[in-house]
């Protein structure tokens, strides 16, 4: 895109259905176009720096850096990190990034990078078996928080204050107590979400209901709302939320595996996730990653390994756009949207 789009330009652009037969990326139709990677690696971690640069995480310890727009991706992946699982990425610019390894107990690390990834230093290392970190998130260069499944009953908050240099386990005296067999998903880097200088909200399922958390002051206290997505299994839930301000958000989840449906897998909210309220066209299949179109209220895309779907009124209604596989998806202020998923699949918003 010649010049920088706002949302509604965004959403009238994707609108426009593509030619009959012609391949993903191909031609003038909009849409994603797939960039070269050179790498198989399964991408669920993308923190969109601009529509210039962007970072990947994901699997076999594997960083990718782009600053020209996906024409060329730089492997700046941490020495050493063949063997982690990279499932989030939090990036601050083109030098300053923050990367989180998933696994129990000292599988889930974090590193850091000042460097555009020249080097790194691993900030964090979880030494407790019981702890399983699936995302983090970030309000501002400073302040972050990543989260774990339960210990002894309830979430864990990680904390930072310094850019991710160092990390602190916050109390949990302010947690709700979890549902049995409740757990974050690390299949997007969007269980956990902020908005502001200090609302955050946290996505669960695996549990009997599907639910969102909500906390105002940067995690020390939290409430609790159904999401009304599947739930009752293990495969199902909220996998990943967007949050356009701290009041109006989305939730896209359902059941991750490919021969089960998938109905009423995304919801909305306008009060900050007190209340959800189900979408009356949902996709048509499990999603896993959701993000607002740059300065619009109303559109919003979703995607997960059957396509993508755009919605031009805030979430209650979806309609697929694309069927290419994709995990996760970020938008930038300046009408930048990218996507990642699985064997190196990077694309950018055409």
């Amino acid at each position: 895109m010649a010049a920088v789009l706002g949302g509604a330009a965004l959403a009238a652009v994707l609108a426009v259905p593509a030619r009959a037969g012609e391949p993903e990326g191909a031609g003038a139709a909009p849409g994603w176009e797939l960039t070269p990677t050179g790498t198989d690696a399964r991408f669920r971690g993308l923190a969109a720096v601009s529509r210039d640069t962007a970072w990947a995480a994901g699997s076999k310890g594997t960083v990718l850096r782009t600053t020209d727009g996906g024409a060329t991706w730089r492997n700046v992946s941490p020495p050493g990190a063949a063997e982690l699982q990279f499932r989030d990425v939090e990036a601050f610019d083109a030098r300053r990034a923050v990367v989180l390894a998933i696994g129990e107990g000292e599988a889930s690390r974090v590193f850091r990078t000042e460097d555009g990834g020249a080097t790194w230093t691993e900030s964090f290392r979880n030494t407790d078996p019981r702890a399983f970190y699936d995302c983090m998130t970030f309000f501002d260069h400073r302040h972050g928080l990543a989260m774990s499944d339960p210990v002894d009953g309830r979430f864990r908050i990680l904390s930072t204050r310094d850019g991710g240099r160092s990390w602190q386990v916050l109390p949990d005296a302010g947690m709700p107590a979890a549902l049995p067999g409740e757990a974050g998903f690390a299949a997007s880097g969007q269980c956990l979400v902020s908005a502001g200088p200090k609302d955050v909200w946290m996505a669960t399922g695996g549990a009997a209901t599907a639910r969102v958390l909500h906390s105002g002051d940067r995690g020390l206290t939290w409430t609790v709302a159904e999401s009304g997505l599947p739930a009752g299994d293990p495969a199902r839930g909220v996998f990943g939320l967007a949050f356009r301000d701290r009041g109006h958000g989305l939730a896209v989840g359902g059941d991750y595996r490919p021969d089960q449906a998938s109905p009423r897998a995304a919801a909305v909210t306008g009060d900050g996730g007190l209340s959800w309220r189900p979408a009356t066209a949902p996709p048509p299949a499990y999603r896993s990653g959701v993000a607002w179109l740059p300065h619009s209220r109303s559109a919003a895309l979703a995607v997960g390994p059957t396509g993508t779907d755009l919605t031009t009124d805030g979430g209650r209604t979806w309609r697929t756009v694309d069927t290419g596989s994709y995990d996760t998806v970020d938008c930038t202020p300046d009408g930048g949207c990218w996507a990642s998923g699985e064997k190196g699949r990077i694309a950018r918003l055409r």
